[in-house]
């Protein structure tokens, strides 16, 4: 009943944020009378808190519309490439209408970024997913809120999600590929381009595994210890619900968002409370700045996603409290997980300093799994001072850590050059060209 009762206790909420929402403007809009009565900045602040504290949070966009590279505006499209029941490719595609920088564009290498599913939308990677559109042709993954699949598609678990990675990676193409996983997908990516490699399939070039929980055993954060500490039967029966009538997905039992929110806020609940105190603060002094950028970050934050039941159960079980990964006991549809059979593949591994989520040494483990991949084609970066989000997100990502993924992916991408003298209708011989604002531009990846 938990659910129903979270869903009623929003319903509730609802009129009251709504005219939360109200008060907020009328006393901060020039054109109210109630914006010149004594304290009108102060309730202005105080009700938009209120506000953004009830409100309902949505599944953000992207909004990755175009970038700038080297002085020139590059317009990107959002693409669905493949659309499955519990997941999504997308396609951040560029183009341009300058022949010069389409074919440096078509030079670069292809990333594959796999997005957690784990409680937030892929949107979390967006300053990820900005940053490799300089250098780089993006795919990502966008898994689909639980809630919102029909129960006629039937179950989701660990092993179907390794599937997905491996029906992208066959999309896309190995050969020329290169993998970037975020947290909890290190462990089923890895396990994926280890079966490929056992079956003699061809593998990414690269895959790079940032702050994710390889081996769980090694310096356990809060997150392992719950894992350790309670029974499979004991998450079964305290954190599965059915999704509520009201939802495409009614009757399927899943682990709800809303409580995997609760845990995270729960961690750290001092820095959430300081930091709202601090925008209502920016309120006050008027420094819109930085209450944008706290209403973008809990725009993100806030905004959560459901797990099917035996997804979240399997994960549980197999990664946080049998560690068959790391135990080399892992079989998934009858094959043994094997990472000493990944040879062609370059790995890179990186940690955060002060990662509270990935404790120090769970995801550089797969190094000592990877007995197969030479020396020279594996290198692990500590990111000190640098937290969880830091390592795919913010000023460290952009300045210290995606520096060092660029120059590892080029080191091991090795596509032979195209002809420069290309003439722009001819640049890509799969794609049309595609009209945009009255100007043919060339799709360049």
């Amino acid at each position: 009943m938990l659910y129903q009762f979270h869903v009623f206790q929003r319903a509730l909420l609802s009129p009251l944020t709504a005219w939360a929402q109200a008060a907020s403007k009328s006393f901060a809009n020039p054109a109210s009378p109630l914006a010149y009565v004594p304290g009108a900045t102060r309730l202005s602040a105080g009700y938009e808190l209120l506000y953004r504290l009830g409100k309902d949070y949505e599944k953000p966009e992207f909004n990755l519309h175009q970038i700038v590279k080297d002085g020139r505006n590059i317009p990107i499209v959002e693409q669905t490439i493949i659309e499955k029941p519990f997941c999504r490719l997308l396609r951040f595609k560029r183009y341009s209408d300058d022949s010069d920088a389409v074919t440096q564009l078509k030079e670069e290498p292809v990333v594959l970024v796999c997005a957690p599913l784990s409680g937030h939308h892929s949107t979390l990677l967006r300053d990820t997913v900005r940053t490799l559109l300089q250098d780089h042709k993006v795919y990502i993954t966008d898994w689909i809120d639980a809630r919102m699949v029909p129960i006629e598609a039937g179950p989701f678990d660990l092993d179907d999600y390794i599937a997905y990675i491996q029906e992208f990676i066959h999309h896309i193409g190995a050969k020329n590929l290169h993998v970037i996983s975020v947290c909890q997908p290190t462990v089923p990516v890895l396990a994926a381009i280890s079966l490929m490699a056992s079956r003699r399939e061809d593998t990414p070039r690269t895959m790079t595994m940032m702050g994710g929980p390889i081996d769980a055993r090694r310096s356990p954060t809060a997150v392992n210890s719950l894992a350790t500490q309670h029974s499979i039967e004991w998450f079964e029966n305290n954190v599965i619900y059915n999704v509520p009538s009201n939802y495409p997905g009614f009757g399927r039992k899943v682990y709800p968002g809303f409580l995997q929110h609760s845990g995270f806020v729960a961690m750290n609940p001092e820095l959430h409370a300081a930091s709202h105190w601090d925008f209502y603060q920016s309120l006050l002094r008027g420094d819109e700045e930085d209450a944008e950028a706290h209403r973008s970050f809990y725009d993100e934050y806030n905004a959560v996603l459901d797990m099917t039941a035996e997804y979240y159960l399997q994960t549980i079980k197999t990664v946080f409290q049998e560690f068959r990964f790391a135990e080399g006991t892992w079989v998934v549809n009858g094959e043994l997980v094997r990472p000493q059979d990944i040879k062609k593949t370059a790995l890179f591994t990186i940690e955060g300093e002060l990662d509270d989520i990935s404790g120090s040494g769970q995801t550089r483990a797969a190094h000592e799994l990877c007995t197969g991949i030479s020396e020279n084609n594996r290198r692990h970066f500590t990111a000190e001072k640098c937290g969880h989000y830091g390592i795919f997100s913010g000023r460290r990502w952009r300045n210290i850590i995606y520096p060092q993924l660029r120059e590892f992916i080029a080191e091991h991408d090795r596509v032979p050059k195209r002809v420069r003298n290309v003439r722009r209708e001819e640049i890509d011989d799969d794609e049309s060209n595609t009209s945009c604002s009255n100007t043919t531009v060339a799709s360049v990846g």
